[in-house]
């Protein structure tokens, strides 16, 4: 069994600059406006879903909290109007598209919702990311 003396003297120090720190609070928002923008293509849709869930994964365990904080809410946007287009489009789509006239209206209809929840407060987190005053920090990892 090894003592904590003897595990603490193993740790190496990293630098995470300001940049850094910035480029990973605006990085997944810039991608989901992205999608978003792009919904109509599909594809772009579906690839930035399973990627963003990887890339959510290693920003949220960020060492600075702010970075998470500008990346959770990030998320419960987008995979709130990911999560709500695929319930109404699956099992409500048919009848709601028979009741307004067709599946482009239907669809343009939830693509306009989605870019006006996701692109202006994405929009306005990547400009408030830019702004905060990041600063370097050094962070300690087991080697």
């Amino acid at each position: 069994m090894t003592n904590a003396a003897s595990t603490n003297s193993e740790t190496q120090k990293h630098l995470c600059t300001a940049k850094q720190q910035m480029r990973a609070a605006q990085g997944f928002t810039f991608f989901s406006i992205l999608a978003v923008l792009t919904l109509p293509l599909i594809i772009p849709m579906i690839i930035w879903v399973a990627a963003s869930i990887f890339m959510y994964a290693a920003a949220a365990c960020h060492p600075n909290p702010k970075v998470c904080d500008f990346l959770k809410y990030s998320g419960y946007r987008f995979y709130g109007v990911f999560g709500i287009l695929v319930v109404v489009l699956c099992f409500f789509g048919p009848l709601i598209a028979k009741a307004i006239g067709g599946w482009i209206i239907l669809g343009s209809i939830a693509w306009g919702l989605s870019v006006l929840i996701v692109v202006p407060l994405g929009i306005r987190d990547i400009w408030l990311a830019g702004k905060y005053n990041w600063q370097d920090m050094t962070v300690e990892h087991d080697a």
